[in-house]
């Protein structure tokens, strides 16, 4: 082609030369349209989190911080060491903060935001509001401190939203004892115009962070300002905030690896088992159907390398709003693929981030599907009916374990385990076989009845039913 005998200094010359922003250049008679785009600094490129989240995410570009980590500094600790703490107690309005997200405005976050069937992608929802918690959570402790992501609380599709519209994200710290840990309530909801109050049925999602400050130098956690109330509604929410985190200690004991199954599990257990021996009697008339999977052969699993693009503020870790986007569109997957069928979220469990995630690790993720609603068997042994066989809907359990190693596949650390439920408008069902299966199988049961109690209290019939639906609701992977 004439284009290869021009050299590129030559493309780059008449391309600057070029006083419009976009030229047509004629060079041996091959014609090219060449866009005046070329400048010393890259267009940044966005890691998923919307552009109003990042601006002091990144204090300096990464082979900078390479070199600094090259020669044993710290950058993180460096710059927190320089600034006195001060443990002045904070109201919950010291941290509110508020982004509006121009989904409706802006065609062009569609690119990240909308995905091929026009869906909401909720997992980048999700690393926008890890990156909101951390603004917020700094306003609070202030600096002199290092702080991580936790855990996340229960997540729930408050009302679903049925067209793309803006989306407003807002969030304040709503419960501090004055320890390390903090709270940080966040919210998703439809933005309405500026100076009109928004109502009940705009909130998409509420969702908890919480997050622990550490020491920069010794990597301990420390404490930090006390969060005080001013308001009966402020002293409300404060309590639930306590409330919240005496639960989570005490559901630690009753945790499987603390204790064993009660007696109604356990029978459920041997019964699971004796029809699954049934299966495979040649003198039995009883056989597998074929709606019904082996837990083992639901499995989806992928390895990564972590990139410097998705690290943290604190330069070597990566941001933990990525690490979740990518074990729920795993969740995602696995849930389609067991299926068949398009799955649409109901929940997210609490989950836990055991430990960090370090920029150029390998990130091994698995999904598996855990738990079908209506199961296999009931605990009296019958078999559980749709309620519609001619609409059948299965709401679909998928637990993502995760963990990380070094390149060179040494020392395998868990960094957490995060559990999904998805509804299906398909009648299929998961079949556990070994023992680890069945405690995957028991723990995955225990979740969606404690998250059915939860809904019970929040919804009426109708609102779960409009919410488990997968039909008419913008809100996929």
């Amino acid at each position: 082609m004439a284009y290869r005998n021009t050299s590129l200094r030559r493309l780059l010359f008449l391309t600057l030369r070029s006083k419009k922003s976009d030229r047509w250049i004629n060079l041996n008679q091959g014609r090219f349209y060449l866009r005046r785009c070329l400048h010393s600094t890259a267009a940044r490129h966005t890691d998923g989190v919307f552009r109003g989240l990042t601006d002091d995410r990144l204090p300096m570009p990464w082979i900078e911080a390479w070199r600094l980590q090259q020669e044993g500094k710290d950058m993180a600790s460096d710059e927190a060491r320089l600034q006195e703490r001060d443990l002045t107690p904070k109201k919950m309005s010291d941290s509110y903060h508020r982004v509006v997200l121009p989904l409706g405005r802006d065609p062009w976050l569609s690119d990240t935001y909308i995905n091929s069937s026009g869906h909401i992608r909720l997992g980048t929802i999700f690393m926008d509001l890890d990156a909101l918690s951390g603004i917020i959570v700094y306003k609070h402790t202030g600096p002199g401190v290092t702080v991580v992501t936790a855990a996340l609380d229960r997540i729930t599709i408050a009302h679903p939203l049925t067209e793309i519209c803006d989306l407003e994200y807002s969030g304040q710290v709503t419960y501090a004892s004055g320890r390390s840990s903090v709270e940080i309530t966040c919210k998703v909801a439809r933005a309405r115009d500026e100076g009109e109050p928004s109502k009940p049925e705009d909130v998409l999602l509420t969702c908890t962070f919480t997050m622990v400050a550490l020491d920069p130098t010794t990597k301990k956690p420390v404490n930090i300002p006390r969060l005080v109330y001013t308001t009966p509604e402020e002293e409300k929410i404060f309590k639930a905030g306590e409330a919240k985190a005496v639960a989570k200690k005490q559901k630690l004991k009753t945790s499987l690896l603390e204790t064993e199954p009660n007696d109604p599990e356990s029978a459920l257990i041997h019964k699971i088992w004796l029809r699954q021996v049934a299966y495979h009697d040649p003198n039995n008339k009883l056989r597998q159907p074929s709606n019904v999977i082996a837990m083992s052969k639901t499995q989806l699993s992928t390895a990564s390398i972590m990139q410097p693009q998705y690290r943290n503020r604190h330069q070597t870790m990566i941001f933990g709003g990525f690490h979740l986007k990518q074990t729920f569109e795993l969740a995602f997957c696995c849930a389609a693929s067991f299926s068949h069928a398009r799955p649409t979220f109901i929940s997210a469990d609490p989950c836990t981030f055991r430990n960090p995630v370090p920029v150029g690790s390998v990130l091994y993720l698995t999904a598996t599907i855990v738990y079908t609603d209506p199961p296999l068997l009931e605990e009296d042994g019958s078999e559980p009916r749709q309620k519609d066989s001619m609409n059948p809907m299965t709401r679909l359990h998928v637990r993502v374990d995760s963990k990380v190693r070094d390149v060179e596949h040494g020392n395998a650390k868990s960094t957490g385990q995060f559990n999904y439920t998805f509804s299906v408008p398909k009648d299929v069902k998961v079949l556990p076989h070994t023992y680890q299966e069945y405690m995957m199988y028991i723990d995955a049961r225990r979740r969606v009845q404690l998250g059915d109690v939860q809904d019970r209290q929040e919804h009426t019939a109708l609102e779960l039913q409009q919410l488990h639906s997968a039909d008419n609701v913008n809100l996929t992977e």
